[in-house]
């Protein structure tokens, strides 16, 4: 555990910090050595006991450390079903000055953990490398064989991890406006770029004026000036996220546009300008985020488009596929 001593006093944050004490010397000042204090007082061994609620709103908030990093104590209190002030005194509790202290070691280790999101896939991915190497495998199963298997695995997790959090209004809400709105348009960058191309490309199959914000490279701005009010924008971005995207999502909203968001967590900075916002994990072992229950769901969305345009999606598919003989794209 971080024993690091702060000797400066910082002003208070609020007002439910003014009469806080002075943090305590050893405060936690990582979220993994925060999750260390909890085990050591489960264990009693802190010197520090709390009482059975304390113990579960503080077991809460470290599984959701991207939600404690940015969402108001007020927020965070009503998602608890506490008052904020249970939340100052579980901070002081553990030795902070007050709650803006405590939550900013979850801030802090979000932001760390940004810095160097591929570094740590990639040593996750080299450290199992070594450990396969020194397990036995199944009987018939290579090592590479078992490197694809995990990350199918991985992926079928996050499926069921997003399947059991989707929300049927969201779905018939999004559907409807991706089939009705006069011009949809989808944005992501870096590797999201290839997901808002799939969605944008099935789209375009059974509807029209769908295309990507930035197709041309002319800029998001320009874009956005081709919009009005009741035109859709979906954006799409995980943790590391794109600032550019999350700028772009907000400012459409502000201009009248709706927001659709395809992202990780209630942290994301895509949720808030958005109407609806589908939050989809992507744990694994692959050094980058993975992509496939991302692709899973935008085909499930596609299916519910299509299915609220009905004949229109029918008529689009054939005009297409008349399109395609005439122009000689497919072979048998």
């Amino acid at each position: 555990m971080d024993t690091n001593l702060r000797t400066k006093r910082r002003k208070p944050a609020n007002k439910d910090e003014a009469s806080a004490p002075e943090a305590v010397a050893g405060a936690p000042r990582s979220v993994d050595a925060l999750r260390e204090l909890v085990l050591r007082i489960g264990r009693d061994e802190a010197g520090l006991s709390l009482g059975g609620k304390a113990h579960a709103v503080l077991a809460w908030l470290l599984e959701r450390p991207e939600e404690v990093a940015v969402r108001t104590i007020t927020d965070l209190a009503t998602a608890l079903d506490v008052n904020a002030s249970t939340l100052t005194r579980l901070s002081t509790k553990l030795g902070y000055t007050g709650f803006a202290d405590f939550q900013s070691v979850f801030r802090d280790s979000l932001a760390e953990r940004h810095r160097h999101f591929y570094t740590n896939q990639a040593e996750r991915l080299v450290a199992g490398k070594k450990q396969r190497a020194h397990t036995p495998v199944n009987s018939g199963t290579s090592p590479e064989v078992e490197v694809v298997v995990q990350l199918a695995h991985e992926s079928i997790v996050n499926v069921e991890t997003f399947l059991a959090r989707l929300s049927a209004d969201d779905l018939r809400g999004a559907a409807a406006l991706l089939a009705g709105a006069p011009r949809v348009r989808v944005h992501g960058l870096r590797q999201f770029s290839a997901l808002a191309s799939f969605l944008c490309y099935g789209l375009g199959m059974i509807r029209a004026d769908v295309g990507l914000l930035d197709a041309q490279g002319l800029g998001v701005a320009e874009g956005l000036a081709q919009l009005q009010p009741g035109d859709v924008v979906v954006v799409t971005s995980v943790s590391p996220y794109t600032r550019s995207v999350a700028e772009a999502a907000k400012a459409a909203a502000e201009a009248g546009m709706t927001v659709i968001a395809i992202t990780d967590t209630l942290a994301s900075p895509l949720v808030p300008p958005a109407r609806h916002a589908f939050l989809i994990p992507h744990d694994s072992s692959f050094f980058s985020n993975s992509m496939g229950a991302y692709l899973i769901f935008c085909e499930g969305l596609l299916n519910l488009v299509a299915t609220h345009l009905g004949k229109r999606s029918l008529q689009a598919l054939s005009r297409r596929e008349r399109l395609i003989t005439a122009l000689g794209i497919e072979t048998d």
